[in-house]
């Protein structure tokens, strides 16, 4: 049975228990997170049922016969990878939609789940979640363009994992082929660009991936979400505040855009457009003086 609609406010507040900068990063729960953003599409999700799903797909992996065969030792990380390919691709049919990438389902865990199709942001973390429930810690790495999964073994050994291509176990060269796919030739990797990331930096650029959307479709609302989304993570983050801001503006949200253009001004007084911005909510304070 579906669960009650919730509020936007209520998925906000959701999200916020879940990610606020009072909580300790590693102990932020990606899979529930990311199933208040899909809230944000889908009010009436039950969670429940997908945390679910994840659940059984752990357990088949750890059933099937890759895993359940192996005697008197802990499996290596790359045959876990190996399991969870086999049961997450060649049972399931999971894959990358490349013939629809920008569709906002391939962002939503639920749509992720139940068409079996995902980005590499999202399919990721689906595969994060499987492989933390089988033992094998899996951490983001937000290289440009492109995202991957890293596992580091007990001597920093690091094993990359393309979630996009199937699972497969990439290197540094395969990486540099894919930026040159992406960029065309014109950017070389870097040490940093395979570097870990935090959990709430992959929430970021999760909802930065579905705000970029919704903005190029002039859905401002839906980007305003996104945008609210991000600043229960970073609640003093200038550029989100000022987007909020000029988001609420084009809404015709005047008074709550004031406010926002003069905390930007007030959190980054150094900035080279402060005056510009607080000149821009002097004549917004006007306008609005004018209508009452």
């Amino acid at each position: 049975m579906a669960r009650e609609s919730i509020s936007l406010e209520e998925t906000l507040q959701a999200f916020s228990s879940l990610v606020s900068p009072q909580i300790a990063d590693e102990n932020i729960d990606l899979l529930r997170a990311a199933l208040v953003i899909a809230q944000t599409e889908y009010p009436e999700i039950d969670e429940t049922r997908y945390i679910a799903r994840v659940h059984a797909l752990a357990k088949r992996v750890t059933s099937g016969p890759d895993l359940k065969t192996l005697i008197n030792r802990p499996p290596e990380p790359a045959e876990i990878v190996r399991a969870i390919n086999r049961t997450l691709f060649d049972e399931e049919g999971f894959r990358g939609n490349r013939d629809d990438y920008f569709d906002t389902r391939n962002s939503f865990i639920n749509d992720v789940l139940d068409r079996k199709l995902g980005i590499p942001i999202s399919l990721s973390l689906v595969y994060m979640e499987i492989a933390k429930r089988v033992g094998l810690t899996l951490l983001g790495v937000g290289m440009p363009g492109h995202f991957l999964l890293k596992h580091y073994d007990e001597q920093a050994n690091e094993l990359l994992i393309d979630v996009f291509e199937g699972g497969r176990i990439v290197n540094s060269t395969a990486c540099q082929h894919r930026l040159d796919e992406i960029y065309h030739g014109h950017m070389s990797l870097r040490s940093e660009h395979l570097a870990a990331i935090t959990r709430r930096q992959l929430l970021t650029r999760m909802l930065n991936n579905l705000r970029h959307i919704y903005m190029s479709s002039r859905n401002f609302r839906k980007a305003l979400t996104m945008v609210e989304l991000t600043l229960c993570m970073h609640p003093r983050s200038p550029e989100d505040i000022k987007q909020r801001a000029i988001l609420r503006y084009n809404l015709k949200q005047f008074s709550a855009a004031v406010q926002d253009f003069e905390l930007y001004a007030k959190i980054v007084p150094e900035a080279s457009d402060a005056q510009e911005i607080l000149q821009t909510a002097l004549a917004i304070r006007r306008s609005m003086a004018l209508l009452n």
